[in-house]
């Protein structure tokens, strides 16, 4: 009944097994990859005729985590997987991003990719091993795919490369000095594809040695793979590539003239809006029978990469008049907003960030429920690029993937730098509202953060910069590395390689390629020329803002408290009625964890003191001698009890109430009084012994007896 394709590997410590027969047999390609006891499911679909009039190649990545993977029931309301996680949107960018590009170009059949988590070990992450699966399942599908590719993730410890390392490794890189780097990178047996990276300052050799290493130890999963599709593969769909020899033609000789003029304008709505007469001037020049040709479209874009590429390969001179390497001019802005805790305006060329940054309390963390269990982050960052910052009109709605992948970025280049949450005891939410747009907002948000937490008050270790790096590579071998790509440079080019980091070294790397991959020559070019990017953007960010600012009054002010772990019953009390009554009569936030750490915040210093003294007084232990502010809680016929320490009482004897002898505490006493106390001591039964007579009423002060001249000694 099941015709099973089964080949498996030693790699990286663990087995890795691809099996293809069993299940999904209706899928064009299924494959389920397992690593360890981590299983994912792949299966490819594509249409066999591309939709009428369609003029871009549709292709669909879904990545989705099933909790039963992990033996976990979802949380929420309704108990059932509902839409993508941000981790699930960031995975299926991770496959799309090296697997677009391989596909024969000018194919535009829709194809859908779903990966789909089976099983998680919790030790090996399925991000990975979904990739290698949905690779595999592409290459025997049939599609005109021009794979396989492989994936590792690759850390960095002690100076030394690892491969794969357990999830546990890579989950809050923050609070382990020991490990320096989470890397993902993709590729095909001879070139990189893309690359992924969270860093903690780390050299461009390391960065470059990273990449390496990942690539040759991916190079075993895409032999398997082809070992897979020699036994399993289906027939290649039969498809050719269109021939755009003869539309070209006509585009060019009817428009390249005027294309050129207006791809020599430097002001972007200028050119744009003469490219667009250009298209227009084109398209009148043409037949009825070449408007319908269902590849015009590529011939004008291709009309249109030509004249980019070549004028900056040949001549160095880009559309905006600047060289390869020098960066646009920067604008920097702090503290242009008067309520917010803080905030920036980064403007680069016609790129321009508005970074605002909120201080919260720990109940403000974010909550992240995952196939690992649930983790606290206490820095989130949110990237929004409104249709308004590229002057267009469109649809307003919820962030796509696209917004959420830019904000994973610029949180991975920011989070390297933070204080840690022992020493600045803040939830921190940045968010980046795009206002203008031409080229790497990514990196806009990235130094429009730094520069905003720092207005805030934020500790950081180092400002941090970013550039997004872009490449020109000719079928002849020519090939320009250009700094600080414009928008147009990363739609015609080669390469979106965006570098961002301190002075000291790289916190994030990411890199796209829309080719078969580049060579590690290219990519060191690409680092250099973005180090000298980088410090020149640092230099520009210093002129504004070069270390923390002070608190906003707006922002709230925090103190901490360590309390003995058997306390914290105490402060909470039965149903956290204690607790709620702190936060009631300070008008603070308190916050407790299970380690005894307690977070007072407020905007008010008396708030936050009154807050303060009512938890240290349930949790402190009163010291002999000192003296305290009481109140008179009962009268006796032996003397008073005094409330002197939280719900702590002590009895003041009748004969240390004054230095004269009294009948009864009421001659000089009465219920609700405030009095001074000094604790004596406690008796046998370890009662509180207080005393009045040695203290002065008025100050506080104790009374000290002084022996008159002539006494005796």
């Amino acid at each position: 009944m099941f015709n099973v394709t089964k080949k498996s590997i030693q790699w990286g410590g663990e087995t890795l097994t691809l099996e293809t027969g069993k299940v999904a047999r209706q899928a064009d390609g299924s494959v389920i990859a397992t690593l360890g006891e981590t299983s994912v499911m792949a299966n490819v679909t594509f249409a066999k005729a591309p939709k009428p009039g369609q003029d871009f190649f549709p292709l669909t990545v879904h990545y989705q985590e099933k909790y039963y993977a992990a033996g976990k029931i979802p949380g929420g309301f309704f108990k059932r997987e509902a839409r993508p996680s941000e981790k699930e949107t960031l995975v299926s960018r991770l496959i799309d991003r090296p697997c677009r590009p391989l596909f024969v170009e000018g194919f535009k059949h829709e194809v859908l990719v779903m990966a789909t988590v089976l099983s998680c070990d919790l030790h090996n992450d399925p991000d990975i091993v979904a990739m290698i699966a949905a690779s595999a399942a592409l290459t025997i599908s049939g599609v005109p795919f021009m794979g396989p590719i492989g994936a590792a993730r690759v850390g960095f410890v002690d100076g030394k490369y690892v491969l794969n390392p357990a999830m546990d490794d890579m989950t809050q890189l923050r609070l382990k000095p020991e490990q320096r780097l989470d890397l993902v990178v993709a590729g095909t047996k001879d070139a990189v594809m893309m690359v992924e990276s969270e860093a903690y300052e780390l050299t461009e050799e390391e960065m470059l040695g990273a990449v390496v290493f990942g690539h040759e130890q991916m190079q075993p999963v895409i032999d398997l793979i082809l070992d897979l599709a020699e036994d399993a593969a289906n027939e290649p769909f039969d498809f050719t590539p269109p021939d755009l020899s003869a539309i070209y033609a006509k585009v060019k000789a009817a428009g390249e003239a005027q294309m050129r003029a207006a791809f020599a304008i430097r002001d972007k709505q200028d050119r744009t809006n003469a490219i667009s007469a250009a298209v227009d001037a084109i398209k009148g020049a043409l037949s009825d029978e070449d408007l319908k040709d269902i590849n015009l479209g590529s011939a004008i874009k291709k009309l249109e990469s030509s004249i980019l590429r070549g004028d900056v390969v040949n001549t160095g001179a880009r559309i905006d008049g600047r060289d390869t390497k020098t960066v646009r001019p920067i604008v920097c802005e702090t503290g242009i907003l008067p309520r917010t805790h803080g905030s920036a305006l980064f403007t680069r060329g016609e790129t321009q960030g508005l970074v605002v940054t909120t201080l919260g309390t720990g109940e403000d963390e974010q909550i992240i429920d995952a196939l690992n269990g649930n983790t606290r982050s206490n820095f989130l960052l949110h990237y929004n690029f409104p249709p308004y910052s590229v002057g267009e009109v469109g649809r307003v709605g919820s962030p796509g993937r696209r917004e959420i992948g830019h904000g994973k970025l610029a949180w991975r280049a920011l989070q390297a730098v933070l204080p840690a949450p022992t020493d600045f005891p803040y939830t921190i939410r940045v968010v980046s509202e795009i206002t203008e747009s031409n080229g790497s907002s990514s990196m806009a948000s990235v130094c429009g953060g730094s520069l905003s937490m720092m207005d805030a008050g934020v500790p950081l270790k180092s400002p941090v910069a970013g550039v997004a790096m872009g490449l020109i590579l000719e079928d002849d071998g020519k090939y320009a590395v250009l700094t600080d790509i414009l928008g147009d440079e990363d739609h015609l080019g080669d390469m979106d390689f965006k570098v961002a980091g301190t002075a000291s070294g790289i916190t994030s790397l990411q890199m796209d390629i829309k080719i078969a991959g580049i060579t590690p020559a290219i990519m060191k070019q690409a680092l250099a020329q973005a180090k000298d990017g980088r410090l020149h953007i640092l230099g520009e960010m210093n002129k504004s803002l070069s270390a923390p600012q002070g608190f906003s009054e707006y922002a709230p002010k925090i103190e901490t408290l360590q309390i003995p772990t058997d306390k914290i019953r105490e402060v909470i009390g039965s149903g956290g009625k204690v607790i709620r009554e702190i936060v009631e009569l300070s008008g603070a936030k308190v916050d407790i964890n299970d380690e005894g750490i307690i977070k007072i915040a407020s905007s008010s210093a008396e708030n936050i003191k009154k807050a303060y003294d009512m938890i240290w007084s349930i949790v402190a232990e009163p010291e002999e001698g000192q003296i305290y502010t009481g109140k008179v809680v009962k009268l006796v016929d032996f003397g008073a009890f005094v409330n002197f320490f939280g719900k702590r009482d002590g009895l003041v004897h009748v004969s240390q109430i004054a230095n004269k002898r009294l009948n009864h505490p009421n001659e000089l006493l009465k219920e609700g009084q405030e009095v001074k106390v000094k604790l004596l001591g406690f008796d046998d039964r370890g009662k509180v012994r207080l005393g009045m007579k040695m203290v002065d009423q008025e100050t506080g002060a104790e009374i000290v007896e002084v022996k008159g001249e002539g006494a005796e000694a």
